[in-house]
């Protein structure tokens, strides 16, 4: 059961390694969130999830490895403060906030680079963006030796590239990936959310009603080609500047052929909301 009260923040790794391993040997299993802090509604899914766990810990940490040049960094939300308020209502144990260093200590010179589901998508229009993920994420569950580790399906890709890197290092962590997050209009919860005005907040629903429009005609019977059109049409409309709309292979992120119909299939986009880059996906079966 998750316990009550202000959760404990630390941010020595050895310090939270140790009191992890001291909780699995008294038979506690131990659920892990990792996130970059700006907390929300979809964050807080992900504890609950975890809740099914003995003790939770949850990492804060703006990770500067997964940006690229002229991304957002600087002006990533950080709100440690009001985080741990949030958190203290939802039976976290721990909160680990490290500092960049003990991340990426001096002289740090190693990388996880995981080919294969990191290639397209994400991986060509944020070159390095998974390698800074694979690194973090494995980084942390060196640091975090937790049972599981608890993901949100709205980064569907990064999901898919944890879960390779966890099979082929084999770590010995569970990955739970929870559903994503909404708003009431359908817009998928993001940290990013925040940037919007509210004339591109009202434009920034055309992705999940794009989403929601090609299940619609997928499940119709449609094939790849018409979906994809079903997709991007509310985009336009409204402006979007899309880097991709497209059906992938939801295991291998692969294009599927564009005259197929009724296979497992998911819709993935991506796009620019004036100055905001936002992602989301659809499972379509």
């Amino acid at each position: 059961m998750p316990r009550p009260g202000v959760p404990q923040i630390e941010t020595d790794p050895a310090i939270l390694r140790q009191h992890v391993l001291d909780a699995a040997a008294a038979g506690r299993r131990v659920g892990f969130v990792p996130t970059m802090g700006a907390l929300h509604a979809g964050h807080l899914s992900l504890v609950k999830a975890a809740a099914d766990c003995d003790d939770v810990v949850v990492s804060i940490f703006v990770n500067p490895t997964q940006f690229g040049p002229g991304e957002d960094f600087e002006r990533y939300p950080r709100s440690l403060q009001a985080d741990c308020e949030l958190l203290a209502d939802v039976g976290v144990r721990w909160v680990f906030a490290p500092p960049v260093e003990a991340i990426y200590p001096a002289g740090d010179a190693t990388r996880i680079t995981v080919d294969g589901p990191s290639r397209r998508w994400e991986g060509e229009h944020r070159p390095g963006h998974f390698q800074g993920v694979a690194t973090v994420v494995g980084k942390l569950f060196m640091m975090v030796p937790a049972a599981a580790a608890y993901f949100g399906a709205k980064d569907w890709q990064q999901t898919v590239v944890v879960r390779r890197m966890v099979r082929d290092l084999a770590i010995p962590i569970e990955i739970v990936v929870c559903p994503t997050m909404r708003e009431p209009d359908g817009l998928a919860m993001s940290s990013r959310n925040v940037y919007l005005s509210a004339d591109e907040r009202q434009r920034a629903v055309s992705l999940s009603a794009g989403l929601t429009e090609a299940r619609r005609v997928w499940q119709g019977g449609a094939n790849v080609a018409t979906a994809e059109r079903a997709l991007r049409e509310p985009l336009t409309h409204h402006a979007v500047q899309v880097d991709y709309a497209v059906l992938v292979d939801p295991t291998t992120l692969e294009p599927l052929p564009a005259q197929a119909s009724g296979v497992p299939a998911i819709a993935l986009v991506a796009g620019r909301v004036g100055s905001t880059r936002l992602i989301d996906n659809l499972l379509l079966s």
